[in-house]
């Protein structure tokens, strides 16, 4: 128990040696219900996560914006409620505590914000700021408490002076040093950190970078580090997470998996980083499209709408890039159709037969086709779907291409699968059995 905890009180932590599991995500979920006069989808935005973080270690969280990074963070310390799945601490399911518990919870985890100018109350003190998770604990004494916030504001490079200005008086670097000391305030074993230098000049992220590094080594902290720097990563972080549309790609010790990614989509990201050398050979590989809505994820592999490896049918594994590559495009434009919001009017006159702004597909056709020399057997189904579209029909026209062309990765979400003897694992098909001879995946030309 901390030395800051008041008398009488429990507390969810446990003393545990180093290198021992701290928080535990197991199968995590978090949706968010939206209304809706036709329909309504839940947002996805955390689909079935699951990974480990150890005592003392900073596991990086990365991927494209909108990928759930933060609803994950925020969800395994409670300030989003989980749909499904646990978070323990310390074998302690904290998705399961009461109120009170809850607020016991909140002096173990804390959170840096990635905007330190509005995660800071312009009307209160650099003191108050500070000195407000003690008060809302009754930590020890008041003559205590601000003599605690003095400290802190020394620990993280500020003086004593600045107790009695306001979060405008200070700079962007200087704000999140405040921001730091709050979440230090209850001694916590574990924090969020979310972007927390995205925000700041590139000679200020240094400075915050050490300070968290220095502090992690004083007081034997616990980060979850999210973030869409990748080099900001590669330095601060011992294990990386990739994430995607609400899952984990892939998970490994940060320098083994910079250097050799194993999952396409960490081969994507990776390669997206610019290098300095302009006599690099390294690839570059744009990828085609956006991801899916969270509403609407695949059924299968969460990356299959724009994979560069994507496992094709046998029967079209000698069909053109550029051809293939086409009919993907098209498959996913009438995913996308399907997923546009209908007007009361559209949906009755397609009850009617009659043509609608989701009817022309000849424009897309001609886009996608008109420069492709396509196989007679690919064109014939081509073909077919255009037609079910003509008659309004583009769920059927959806449902007629995936039984043609679709691939075991729109079909089935791929396992969790070891890549390496350092328990790093990837979240894709191709490391099956069943394609694991990389003369069975084509890849794409993209």
């Amino acid at each position: 128990m901390s030395e800051g905890t008041a008398s009488g009180e429990s507390r969810v932590t446990a003393d545990v040696d180093d290198g021992e599991t701290l928080i535990e995500v197991r199968n995590l979920k978090t949706y968010y219900e939206q209304g809706g006069l036709l329909s309504s989808r839940p947002v996805k935005a955390v689909d079935g996560v699951d990974f480990e973080i150890k005592r003392g270690e900073t596991l990086g969280l990365v991927g494209e914006s909108g990928c759930g990074k933060t609803t994950l963070g925020r969800t395994i310390i409670r300030l989003e409620e989980a749909t499904a799945g646990g978070v323990y601490y310390d074998g302690t399911d904290i998705t399961e505590l009461s109120a009170d518990q809850i607020k016991e919870w909140r002096r173990d985890s804390q959170m840096v914000f990635q905007d330190p100018e509005s995660s800071l109350n312009d009307r209160m003190t650099v003191g108050e700021i500070i000195q407000e998770p003690l008060d809302v604990h009754d930590w020890k004494t008041p003559e205590k408490r601000r003599q605690r916030v003095r400290e802190l504001l020394e620990t993280v490079g500020l003086r004593e002076e600045h107790f009695y200005r306001y979060p405008h008086q200070f700079s962007g670097g200087q704000r999140q040093r405040v921001g730091i000391a709050r979440a230090l305030a209850l001694e916590p074993d574990f924090v969020v950190l979310d972007e927390p230098v995205s925000a700041l000049d590139v000679s200020v992220q240094a400075q915050i970078l050490n300070l968290l590094d220095d502090l992690q080594e004083e007081f034997g902290l616990t980060y979850l580090f999210i973030a869409h720097d990748l080099s900001v990563v590669r330095h601060i972080c011992d294990r990386v997470a990739v994430m995607y549309l609400g899952n984990i790609m892939e998970l490994g010790e940060t320098e083994e998996l910079f250097a050799d990614p194993k999952n396409p989509y960490t081969y994507s990201l990776l390669s997206a980083i610019p290098e300095p050398d302009p006599t690099s050979a390294g690839e570059r590989i744009t990828l085609r499209g956006t991801p899916p809505s969270p509403t609407d994820p695949p059924a299968g592999c969460p990356f299959t709408t724009r994979c560069p490896m994507k496992i094709r049918p046998e029967e079209y594994a000698d069909v053109d890039d550029d051809v293939w590559n086409a009919v993907r495009v098209f498959r996913e434009v009438l995913r996308e159709r399907s997923r546009a919001e209908r007007s009361i009017r559209d949906r009755a006159r397609e009850t009617l037969g009659l043509h609608t702004r989701f009817s022309d597909i000849d424009e897309i056709t001609e886009e996608l086709f008109a420069d492709l020399d396509v196989p007679s057997d690919v064109q014939r189904h081509v073909d077919e779907a255009i037609e079910r579209v003509s008659q309004n029909d583009e769920e059927g026209a959806q449902e007629y291409l995936e039984s043609e062309f679709g691939s075991v990765c729109d079909r089935d979400p791929p396992a969790d699968h070891e890549v390496s003897e350092t328990e790093r694992r990837s979240h894709c098909h191709r490391h099956g059995d069943d394609y694991a001879d990389p003369a069975s995946v084509t890849r794409m030309d993209i």
